[in-house]
């Protein structure tokens, strides 16, 4: 009986969980450097313009303001399936590693650039004007300066968007995407196999605990 179990075992290993496990950890990748670049992006104008921030503007910072918070407003999966339409011009299909990492790195776009931009809002703002005394125009206050001092923040920011991110792409699984979420819910649970379902959590516990810690590493270094 343990032989049998064991065959199964490095079967489902070889089979499913290992090329599910890649799936998974590509569409991570690419949401999380879509979400970061975009997100990065995003927060800066968001802290420019933001009104306490460094250049006010109250014609385009609710804009942006708007867009995050209506993203941020859909659970992954409802968001998924409304942006169909739009994977589906953008990459032409929905369903897949790629069709997932569409609408997963635009959600991630706004979590990432909403945590940023608290982050930046919280600097000092007496760094910030000791700054502008030495003459510095806004974008050097912002990477000299506003960037500098909120490393920490960053890295608590980019572990708990890619944690965040790791169990999107189980939920991107349930809807055509691939990877370990797609494997636990049609080989393990919708096929009573919890030999395979209870592979793939534990190989997304992995995962998750493997990037925090990783992420509290990172932090206590630049803290």
């Amino acid at each position: 009986m343990l032989t049998s179990f064991l065959e199964d075992f490095l079967y489902y290993l070889e089979k499913l969980i290992v090329p599910s496990t890649y799936a998974t950890l590509r569409m991570a990748t690419g949401t999380m450097l879509l979400g970061l670049t975009f997100g990065f992006i995003l927060a800066i104008f968001l802290t420019l313009y933001n009104p306490n921030g460094l250049k006010p503007n109250k014609k385009i910072y609710p804009i942006l303001n708007f867009f995050v918070n209506t993203i941020r407003s859909f659970p992954i999966l409802i968001l998924i399936v409304a942006m169909s339409p739009l994977t589906r011009l953008i990459i032409g299909t929905t369903i897949g590693e790629m069709a997932a990492i569409v609408p997963l790195s635009i959600a991630a776009t706004a979590f990432i650039a909403r945590l940023l931009e608290n982050c930046f809002i919280d600097v000092d703002k007496q760094l910030i004007e000791a700054a502008r005394s030495f003459g510095a125009n806004n974008m050097q206050i912002i990477f000299r300066v506003i960037i500098r001092e909120s490393m920490p923040g960053i890295i608590s920011v980019v572990t708990m968007a890619t944690v965040t991110y790791i169990a999107g792409t189980t939920i991107a699984g349930a809807v055509g995407g691939g990877g370990l979420g797609a494997v636990s819910l049609t080989y393990g649970f919708q096929s009573f196999n919890n030999t395979v379902l209870y592979m793939a959590v534990f190989v997304l516990f992995l995962l998750v605990n493997l990037t925090q810690y990783i992420g509290d590493k990172l932090y206590k270094k630049f803290q």
